[in-house]
């Protein structure tokens, strides 16, 4: 609840290794971007679903109604190649977004590089990053940054869900006057292909890894179940559960939440979407998986697949799919 009601914030390390840095000449704190849902109502008084009232970007928006507030805005320098790293780090909703007048080039999704590819909007998921390569080429001027959010208080009509790109030489007080992008180029996610060592462990083939998981969802109106069974958060923490003597992953509590994974093995877990309040991302911790069958995908995908730890499970009649290895032993959240 802390979490929705503002306690957040972007941690990054920043590779020295970097293996995209020939691509852009800036990456610093000036150009995180941070995407957050705000609430009137403190998250302990709701009740019912949750209704964003503004969406934030770096900390600052307005909202529909409210008043003319001061925007968010972000300065570049013409000529200059800047490496942008975009957070969505709402509780709900998931974000599109553009930037009016550029193309975006996704460098890296979750913490691993990937191939260059050229969009000119990301559609991001709680939890989800990206990194792109913005090129300040246009005229100068001052451009709309958009994060349109999937429900609630949607488009940008006096300036909600919006912050500014600015070029240095600008008027530094005026709001833009540019126009949204046709939705020419939006990232597909299964176009995303991992510059390093791509390809999903395991035998290639749907049911051939070494463990197969499928996770039904479903909800009663009151709590959600994954394989009939519900969440009960842990009466001691896992890992105090461990320090205090617990060997086996069965004998950790709560019953029916653990699920026992032999190390080493290729475990591939399948997540049919159509559950209400959709489409939902799913976070792994502990590992990077690779997406075999992203959403809006009929096909399976095993030479080349996106590599990522969040995944959006997409709409009724997808049915993703993610593969990893077990190689990293631990009591891990898989969890939305």
């Amino acid at each position: 609840m802390a979490y929705c009601d503002g306690l957040r914030g972007p941690l990054v390390i920043y590779d020295p290794e970097d293996p995209h840095r020939h691509l852009y000449d800036i990456d610093d704190e000036s150009t995180v971007i941070t995407l957050a849902d705000w609430y009137h109502t403190p998250a302990p008084q709701i009740i019912g679903i949750a209704q964003p009232d503004a969406t934030l970007i770096n900390g600052a928006g307005r909202y529909p109604g409210g008043p003319t507030t001061t925007l968010s805005s972000i300065t570049v320098e013409s000529g200059k190649r800047y490496r942008f790293r975009l957070i969505n780090m709402a509780c709900d909703p998931n974000y599109t977004f553009s930037i009016d007048g550029h193309s975006l080039t996704v460098i890296e999704a979750d913490g691993i590089a990937t191939q260059p590819l050229v969009v000119n909007e990301i559609q991001i998921f709680s939890g989800q990053r990206y990194s792109f390569v913005l090129e300040a080429n246009q005229p100068v001027g001052n451009y709309w940054i958009r994060a349109n959010p999937n429900r609630v208080t949607t488009g940008f009509d006096g300036g909600i869900n919006s912050a500014v790109l600015r070029y240095g030489g600008s008027d530094c007080t005026a709001d833009p006057t540019t126009s949204q992008q046709t939705r020419s180029k939006p990232l597909v996610e299964a176009n995303l292909v991992p510059l390093v060592s791509p390809g999903a462990p395991g035998t290639p083939g749907v049911g051939a890894a070494d463990i197969s998981v499928n996770l039904l969802l479903t909800y009663d109106s009151v709590n959600f179940f994954i394989n009939n069974v519900p969440f009960l958060p842990p009466s001691i923490p896992v890992l105090l559960q461990i320090l205090s003597g617990a060997q086996l992953a069965t004998d950790l509590l709560p019953d029916g939440s653990v699920y026992v994974l032999p190390p080493g093995k290729v475990i591939e877990l399948s997540i049919p979407a159509g559950v209400t309040g959709g489409p939902h991302p799913f976070h792994l911790h502990g590992h990077a998986f690779d997406v075999v069958r992203s959403a809006g995908q009929t096909t399976y995908n095993y030479a080349n697949p996106p590599r990522r730890d969040v995944v959006s499970i997409g709409d009724p009649g997808d049915n993703v799919t993610i593969r990893w290895q077990l190689d990293n032993a631990g009591p891990w959240l898989l969890h939305w």
